[in-house]
């Protein structure tokens, strides 16, 4: 954590992003989902999607979001499992960041 904390040096302008519900947005690869299999009294469900409380999701969930904003991190962006803090110097400066993010 005081790594993560030391790249914001100077930063004065913050945003979190929680991506919380986004785990339900990432697909099991296919011919896993019995890993996921649970059962209630009389009806098994298979999850499609990878459930926040599955083994190593979070890691997964992380190193996604990693790959995927990968040529800005630790330039303006830091991931930290379902959280994605975007930071900046000034105001203009985390414009244009977001920018770059949301294009």
């Amino acid at each position: 954590m005081a790594d993560l904390f030391d790249r914001q040096g100077g930063a004065t302008v913050f945003t979190k992003i929680n991506l919380k519900t986004s785990y339900w947005h990432v697909r099991i690869v296919e011919g896993d989902e019995y890993k996921a299999t649970y059962m209630i009294r009389y009806v098994s469900y298979n999850f499609l999607v990878m459930p926040l409380s599955l083994t190593n999701a979070p890691a997964t969930f992380c190193t996604l979001m990693n790959q995927v904003i990968r040529e800005y991190i630790d330039e303006f962006i830091v991931v930290y499992l379902d959280d994605i803090v975007v930071y900046s110097k000034t105001l203009e400066e985390y414009l244009e960041h977001l920018r770059k993010v949301l294009a």
